[in-house]
């Protein structure tokens, strides 16, 4: 018997319908799941995966039991999980998931615990909060620990932190950071997905409207350059130089958040870090400005202050919560500040995170093949498996590139050749 905790089973064979649809725009991960099922490289492995419980998730937990491992997958934020395809996943294809749309903290810490009941012997996180958990409460576990994976730049921060601290238990893959996961998930994929969900949240035309990105990393850059795609004014802030001098010279307006505050008519975070929306830039906005988070935790908009200021607002549309100043203005907060883009909308498109998760997959094959277990530290994906990933991708849209000849090989390796 499969243990599961899911919204309603009856929902799996809609849920299957979405699976099969991401299947489509997700080739790389299909080729991965063929050679997976006849090669089954993870045979013995006990998984745990800590993910957003969406039809792409679902589709890399297919290769993973294709490739012969043990899963169990539990939602990394609470109202991202598609409950037909986490019924799907259960009812139909074996899979253990613990989550439901909606949940709260409790039920959610809950589902991590029951994610974890068959000692898994690695990890796949999205925020780490399955590796903090383990490491709070569960320590023992992570002696048996083959490693883990990470899929997101919050959770790499907090893994890295943990190792400065020489607290790290065993070895973690930062997906992340691959070429093709950051370059494209976080670019492409975050860019359109936010601007997706605000405007389902609430159907703005995106033209001429001023628009405040909070943060100019791959993120940022995909949300900045999609709102001025659509006709929108932008502006960036942001606390690193070299970041805030490559929004200006790619032409957008930079300055403190302390001015923003006031110009902007739609905010959007995506820094990974807390606060950056504070009360006093809150209560510096115009009348009707719109908040939305598209970080990985629901901190970047300071809610706690807000609610202390004016309680806790009132829902106006599904996905939108007004809170009045007092003063005549009304400002409005989406998903609760948690991710915008899967809470409002579905996420990244199939074709994008069709990298992301073909980086998972070869990742933990690869931790399963070594010789040699590695140190307790944070790791970058090894560039072969980077660059697989995008060559299974070129061949999927039917694009062929050059090799380098021997002579070309020859002159970049040389130190002789010169003028």
């Amino acid at each position: 018997m499969v243990r599961f905790d899911v919204k309603d089973v009856t929902l799996a064979s809609e849920g299957i319908r979405r699976i099969q649809w991401a299947g489509r725009d997700m080739p790389v991960t299909k080729l991965i799941q063929e050679r997976f099922a006849r090669e089954k490289p993870l045979e013995g492995m006990r998984l745990t995966a800590c993910l957003h419980v969406t039809a792409e998730t679902a589709n890399l937990m297919l290769a993973l039991q294709a490739g012969g491992a043990e899963v169990r997958l539990t939602a990394s934020n609470p109202l991202s999980t598609q409950d037909d395809v986490a019924a799907a996943l259960s009812a139909e294809y074996g899979i253990s998931v613990f989550a439901i749309n909606g949940e709260d903290d409790s039920t959610y810490y809950q589902h991590i615990h029951s994610a974890l009941e068959h000692k898994p012997t690695m990890t796949m996180d999205d925020g780490a909060d399955v590796v903090a958990t383990i490491h709070k409460e569960y320590p023992e576990l992570a002696k048996a620990m083959l490693g883990g994976t990470e899929e997101t730049t919050t959770g790499v921060v907090r893994l890295r932190s943990l190792q400065r601290e020489g607290r790290l238990q065993y070895p973690i893959v930062a997906v992340n950071d691959a070429d093709t996961k950051h370059f494209f998930d976080n670019r492409y994929g975050t860019g359109q997905s936010t601007l997706d969900g605000i405007t389902r949240a609430t159907n703005i035309l995106w033209a001429g409207r001023t628009v405040v990105v909070i943060g100019y990393g791959w993120c940022g850059r995909g949300v900045a350059s999609r709102a001025r795609g659509l006709g929108a004014q932008v502006i960036v802030t942001e606390i690193d130089p070299i970041r805030a001098l490559e929004a200006a010279m790619d032409g957008f307006r930079v300055m403190p958040m302390s001015e923003a505050s006031t110009e902007g008519d739609v905010f959007i975070t995506v820094t990974g870090n807390a606060k950056t929306i504070s009360i006093e830039h809150m209560e510096r906005m115009k009348h009707g400005a719109l908040l939305a988070n598209s970080g990985h935790f629901d901190v970047e908009i300071d809610l706690a202050a807000l609610h202390d200021r004016v309680g806790e607002g009132r829902s106006v549309r599904p996905q939108v919560q007004a809170y009045d100043l007092g003063d005549g203005r009304t400002i409005h907060v989406l998903s609760q500040g948690r991710l915008v883009n899967l809470a409002a909308a579905e996420g990244h498109p199939s074709a994008v995170m069709d990298m992301s998760f073909a980086n998972q997959a070869l990742v933990t094959e690869h931790l399963t093949k070594l010789s040699e277990p590695l140190a307790k530290e944070v790791y970058r994906v090894p560039y072969e498996i980077d660059a697989e990933v995008g060559r299974l991708k070129l061949q999927s849209m039917g694009i062929k590139i050059d090799s380098a000849t021997v002579e070309q090989e020859r002159y970049m390796q040389s130190w002789e050749i010169g003028t």
